[in-house]
């Protein structure tokens, strides 16, 4: 049974997915300058959207659309040139997977929890929890797109004490381009693995991996 309703759940960010606990790359952007206010972070969310957030969209909706799951978690990996980045992204996968599956329970999530023990990339892993809420491949897109801005504008908020009415503004600034990304993703998804898109922000994970390695910090990643 299809109902809209569950991506409002999925999306939520009350979702005990652990999401809050990570930038999304914001914490190493704030403390090197490249954010300093409101318009740096409509900035950086919009270059993030367009690179990892069209990766990661895309291969959600492509295990929302029912191809291979492990097949994307090997084109997941390929497409994370960053080993910090990597293990944050089986990290959440792990955790969504054990809320997804107390929410969803379904035998595509289940056989891919006994595939990927220590966990898949968190977008495969939504996409499958999208499928198994019966979402569409859209609604998967859309989901991790708006993943890819709001965790940054949020960990803004608490980093730099933005104002949250500013941040939330950020986010409805950039309402038409979450939509034409989660389109595009979608759209790739219909084409096979092979078509997924593959881009990638170069800085976000260099400075993952110096992130990975600070003593102290306020986020995960």
């Amino acid at each position: 049974m299809t109902t809209r309703a569950a991506l409002l759940v999925l999306a939520d960010g009350r979702f005990p997915a652990g999401g809050h606990a990570h930038s999304g790359g914001a914490e190493p952007a704030v403390k090197a300058g490249h954010i300093r206010d409101a318009r740096d972070l409509e900035a950086f969310c919009l270059g993030r959207l367009h690179t990892t957030g069209l990766t990661c969209a895309a291969l959600a909706a492509a295990a929302a659309h029912g191809l291979d799951p492990l097949a994307l978690d090997e084109a997941a990996d390929a497409r994370t040139p960053s080993p910090a980045l990597r293990s944050v992204a089986r990290k959440l996968g792990r955790q969504l997977m054990r809320a997804a599956r107390a929410t969803w329970p379904s035998p595509g999530l289940a056989a891919l929890a006994e595939a990927r023990p220590r966990g898949a990339h968190q977008p495969v892993v939504l996409g499958l929890t999208a499928r198994a809420a019966g979402l569409g491949p859209a609604d998967a897109a859309h989901c991790v797109a708006y993943e890819a801005v709001s965790g940054p504008a949020t960990a803004v908020v608490r980093l730099l004490s933005l104002d949250p009415f500013e941040a939330t503004a950020v986010l409805a600034r950039l309402a038409p381009a979450l939509d034409q990304v989660a389109d595009r993703a979608a759209e790739a998804a219909r084409h096979g693995i092979d078509a997924l898109p593959a881009t990638s922000a170069p800085l976000l994970d260099i400075s993952a991996e110096a992130h990975a390695a600070w003593p102290v910090r306020l986020f995960a990643s």
